[in-house]
């Protein structure tokens, strides 16, 4: 069960909830060689004009929505070796409400329920028939990690994370261009399609160089449906002492209909 709300929540945004303890949150991200080495630093104003420009075509590619659903296929492998495979329902209404459905595939059933609003989570455990109620700040408690229910939101839906206007240099090529972005908590070495500027992979160290965590983000398998380019198929990996490797393949994603988001706690639950 533990593991599965932590994979739960990597998919919900790499999020991590309490099911889990903290210290194994914190410790389930070795250590990478720095990504600084990678880029070409490059102040030019020519360069500067050039990464504007840039980041404006990344952002013009931002998934846009009202609501978004997805069925997405979960294989998640950590210290132990690999786990039992999830199937997730994901329901977004954008700005407001994330809503996760987690199942185990190969007994068919419905283990967890969770709703993220902007300021509270929900969890209710079917399996053993509790449920908790946390304040959204109880996520960057739990991971030390600036999670927000944008940051969630972006995740899921496969819109770039903690990428700002502070890019300190790239570096290009007839494939891919590579950009260095840094801010308070990450460096982040975004990678976009040259042509397309599709998100490729996103690599981001902690700049705290005690705790030295590293998360890749890879994207792929993009479909073009309504003039949407929705990335299928993504890979997470987070790793500190250890290291833990997550699959997401959409089986199905809409958008822009009408859902619901059932979350109805039955009396006989407990509060933990």
């Amino acid at each position: 069960m533990k593991q599965l709300v932590f994979a739960a929540f990597v998919i919900g945004s790499m999020v991590l909830f309490s099911c889990r303890s903290a210290k194994i949150i914190q410790t389930a991200i070795a250590k990478k060689d720095t990504i600084t080495t990678v880029v070409i630093d490059d102040s030019h104003a020519d360069s500067i004009k050039y990464i504007r420009n840039l980041l404006s075509h990344i952002d013009s590619n931002r998934i846009d929505f009202k609501t978004f659903s997805a069925k997405v296929k979960v294989e998640f492998e950590d210290k132990n070796g690999k786990q039992p495979d999830l199937t997730v329902f994901i329901r977004i209404q954008k700005d407001s409400l994330i809503w996760l459905s987690i199942n185990a595939t190969i007994l068919s059933y419905e283990a967890l329920r969770i709703l993220i609003t902007p300021d509270s989570v929900k969890l209710m455990n079917k399996k053993d028939r509790f449920y908790q109620l946390r304040s959204v700040n109880y996520l960057q408690e739990l991971t030390q990690l600036p999670f927000d229910f944008k940051t969630i939101q972006d995740l899921l839906v496969g819109n770039p994370i903690y990428l700002d206007s502070n890019v300190v240099s790239y570096k290009k090529n007839e494939a891919q261009i590579l950009l260095m972005n840094v801010n308070e908590f990450f460096k982040n070495l975004v990678t976009v399609g040259s042509n397309d500027l599709l998100m490729l992979h996103s690599k981001l160290d902690d700049t705290d160089l005690i705790r030295n965590r590293t998360c890749d983000l890879t994207y792929g398998s993009y479909e073009n449906k309504n003039n949407i380019r929705f990335p299928t198929k993504r890979r997470i990996t987070v790793s500190e002492k250890s290291k833990l490797d997550v699959d997401m393949e959409f089986k199905q994603y809409s958008f822009n209909e009408i859902l619901s988001y059932p979350f109805s706690i039955p009396k006989n639950y407990k509060q933990q």
